[in-house]
């Protein structure tokens, strides 16, 4: 009988074992996480949880009983702490030893740290990434405390507004010159910061953390690269995540950007896989690594039914979601390598912005407007590109567009 050992029980592990199984592997599947708990939902996390809007089991993607009725062997609360690929064999950390005829690895990312030497390792210093973090973080987000977001992208913002809307008093630190500077354009920078100074978040932009001051080992105060100080009860830091590549460096194979895959999700190791956030494949002629769930879902999918026979690339949609507030934002493609941006007013508070590259539409930045979003998702994906002067027109019709 033929064994698959997937390492890393996130979204992207549990869609594979999932996928194997509908696709009729009746052979032995074992997946192996770290946490103790099943695979879950990430993105709630730091959203609807910490609101005390989603209890425990709603995060859940599949129920415990899922994987008995699948026979699928779950080890959880393990880490793993080698490969030994010419023995087709991974090692636990309790010295168990298990041999895999093909393995594949959805290690996902971890979140970067403060370094110790500026306060990192201070109490009451956290990072948004497993229910761990979000467990320790929940007791100190309440009406009047005072927080500190070291970081203004998507992570940072979204701590930002779930612990404004709980009373808390945030001040938000990014170092660059504005938020959101590394992914999206001015005009998404713009809407986003009006929309949380409206709610009473001090956004501070060029600035920087110089340090973390500590009281008895928890942390009370920030100095800021400017030379302020100001008070806090705790620290967020959304300063970006990192791919779990450490056993598969260690192990021989090829990294770039993560755990280097061909088309197909193969490695450069035979018999082993790779998906979702800690992979790196190919994309339009380049190489590229998708930090969201969908990526995590459709290529996880993908390289199950190739571990089975199938040679089927992968060809990835990207798209990616945010809860702020009462605002949904929806991106479609990537922009990078934009000349220029559209702007399209939609119904009430709704707008939309369209990036161009000459000519050519790359993606689309929708903020409560999920039919800009649709109708620009579907036209990136076909590879049509309107005019601009059309999108940026609000008597024009969307749809039309989408027509042969």
């Amino acid at each position: 009988m033929k064994h698959i050992v997937v390492i890393g029980a996130g979204q992207a592990g549990s869609s594979l074992v999932a996928k194997l199984r509908k696709d009729g592997f009746d052979g032995e599947i074992t997946l192996i996480g770290s946490e103790p708990v099943v695979p879950y939902q990430r993105p709630p996390l730091s959203k609807a949880y910490l609101l005390g809007d989603m209890a425990l089991e709603r995060l859940f993607l599949r129920p415990q009983a899922f994987y008995a009725d699948q026979n699928i062997t779950l080890k959880l609360g393990q880490d793993v702490t080698a490969i030994t690929p010419e023995a087709r064999a991974v090692t636990l950390k309790s010295g168990e030893i298990i041999a895999y005829d093909q393995l594949a690895l959805t290690t996902g990312s971890e979140p970067r740290r403060l370094p110790a030497s500026i306060g990192g390792d201070l109490a009451g210093v956290h990072v948004v990434r497993g229910l761990a973090d979000v467990d320790a973080m929940a007791p100190a987000v309440a009406q009047g405390a005072r927080a500190l977001i070291v970081g203004g992208g998507y992570i940072g913002l979204e701590a930002a507004a779930v612990a404004a809307r709980k009373g808390v008093q945030v001040t938000l630190v990014e170092m660059s010159d504005r938020i959101l500077q590394r992914v999206a354009a001015p005009e998404t920078s713009d809407y986003f910061r009006a929309l949380h100074q409206g709610h009473g978040v001090d956004i501070r932009e060029g600035i920087g953390l110089d340090r973390l001051v500590g009281e008895d080992g928890r942390v009370r105060a920030a100095v800021l690269s400017d030379g302020s100080e100001i008070d806090v009860d705790f620290v967020v830091v959304g300063v970006g995540i990192t791919p779990s590549t450490a056993l598969a460096e260690a192990a021989g194979l090829r990294l770039n950007n993560g755990i280097e895959v061909d088309e197909f999700g193969r490695t450069s190791q035979d018999l082993i896989w790779a998906a979702g956030d800690c992979a790196s494949f190919v994309h339009k002629g380049g190489r590229i690594r998708l930090e969201s769930v969908p990526n995590a879902i459709d290529q996880s999918e993908c390289v199950a039914a190739n571990m089975l026979g199938g040679e089927t690339p992968y060809v990835a949609k990207p798209w990616f979601w945010s809860d702020q507030y009462d605002v949904k934002l929806q991106i479609a493609g990537l922009n990078s390598g934009y000349t220029s941006v559209v702007t399209r007013r939609g119904e009430g508070v709704s707008v939309s912005f369209w990036y161009y590259r000459g000519d050519t539409l790359l993606a689309v930045d929708a903020m409560n407007d999920p039919r800009a979003y649709m109708i620009g998702k579907r036209l990136i994906e076909a590879g049509k590109s309107p005019d601009p002067e059309v999108i940026g027109d609000t008597s024009s019709d969307l749809k039309a567009l989408l027509r042969p």
